[in-house]
């Protein structure tokens, strides 16, 4: 299994460095420009936004087309994004760029549906734990050579690697990526009015409203995150950039060493439950974390609590979804996760600039702890037909 999935891990490393690179540094890159706290909300907001339109609409091409075309696409649009970044004069250019990158951003569902195109559905929680990795392993390399190129260079230069990196992905997919999904002469392709039936379906909609719940809380959480770094350690970027470093680490040696075994012998729903568990353990620990000891213990519950749910949902979702709507249903539930990034960015920076740390991660303790509910209450109902089988 690792082996055939070689090409797409790659591709994820290398995109993810990039896109690693702006995750600690855009509340910094904004404040260069003048503007203020929520500023930053409101361009994560706009990104999601874009995400929220492109995610369903670039699932159900890939479904139709194949995935490779449409990740093609969205290296495209990250490489034109990176670029205007690099050379933006004012903070409305860094508008539209992030406008550019988020609607042409379908990656993250499509390559959620190449692993599941590959891989059969008892074994999906291992491969997305091995993307997972992939994933984490960028944000150690992306923060930490964001970090040293912003100290050297200025804010121009990361930005820069990022476009050229998202240019080796767009080689590496051309060239080397094989294409995963080949629709069948008797299929029926997915529409997009098939994504209303999927939010009513009852094996895929109660996954897709439980991972709705869980991204208000992780969107919220994510755009303060480094602005609560600011606020109790007094990290400046470069810092920052080296702490996500740490975070990727400890995330890989979670997803490569423990996510796997756990999934093997538990099962994704009971795994994604303690991955809850765990997450509310390290967001109770934030009001208290004003010690870099206790930053890292609050990591490592972060990063395995993540590594987690990240790997079993979209198992979930891809095992509970026909072979024909697979890239559809993974779009809308990206979808729905944007829908998340829209205004808890907004909100949740408003709160931590009038009331500070603690009612900020108890906005994302509340909705954690409503999925954790959603998903202990899924594990006692059986499973009944997936959508689009009454039709097959």
């Amino acid at each position: 299994m690792f082996v055939k999935l070689l090409p797409i891990l790659g591709i994820t490393f290398i995109d993810i460095l990039g896109f690693s690179i702006l995750i600690p540094l855009m509340p910094y890159f904004v404040k260069h420009f003048g503007a203020p706290d929520i500023v930053v909300g409101a361009l994560f907001a706009v990104f999601a936004l874009c995400q929220f339109v492109g995610g369903p609409f670039w699932g159900n091409v890939s479904d139709r087309i194949g995935r490779k075309a449409v990740l093609i696409v969205s290296q495209i649009g990250a490489t034109i994004g990176w670029t205007m970044l690099a050379f933006a004069p004012n903070i409305g250019i860094v508008f539209v760029a992030r406008i550019i990158e988020g609607f042409s951003g379908g990656n993250i569902s499509v390559t959620q549906a190449y692993v599941s195109d590959l891989v059969e559905p008892e074994k999906r929680g291992r491969a997305f734990a091995y993307i997972g990795a992939a994933f984490s392993s960028g944000l150690i390399f992306g923060p930490l050579a964001g970090g040293y190129l912003v100290a050297k260079y200025g804010f121009s230069m990361p930005f820069l690697l990022a476009a050229g990196l998202q240019v080796v992905t767009l080689i590496v997919t051309i060239f080397v990526l094989p294409e995963s999904r080949e629709a069948k002469a008797d299929e029926k392709p997915a529409t997009l009015g098939d994504i209303k039936l999927s939010l009513f379906d009852p094996r895929v909609a109660p996954i897709m409203w439980q991972k709705l719940v869980f991204s208000l809380g992780l969107y919220g959480w994510f755009s303060v995150f480094t602005l609560v770094l600011q606020a109790q350690f007094g990290f400046d970027a470069v810092n920052a950039s080296y702490f996500f470093c740490v975070f990727g680490l400890t995330s890989v040696v979670f997803q490569v060493g423990v996510v796997g075994r756990m999934t093997d012998a538990l099962g994704d729903r009971v795994s994604s439950n303690i991955g809850f568990v765990v997450l509310l353990i390290g967001f109770a620990i934030v009001p208290f974390a004003h010690t870099l000891p206790l930053a890292v213990v609050m990591v490592a519950f972060f990063s395995l609590g993540l590594s987690l749910v990240n790997a079993t949902i979209p198992a979930l979702l891809s095992a509970n979804a026909p072979d024909n709507m697979r890239g559809t249903i993974l779009g809308a539930a990206s979808s729905l996760e944007s829908v998340s990034g829209v205004f808890m960015p907004v909100l949740t920076t408003y709160v931590l600039q009038v009331s500070g740390v603690a009612p900020t991660v108890a906005i994302t303790f509340g909705l954690t702890t409503a999925a954790l509910i959603m998903g202990l209450a899924a594990m006692r109902h059986a499973p009944v037909a997936a959508v689009g089988d009454r039709e097959n």
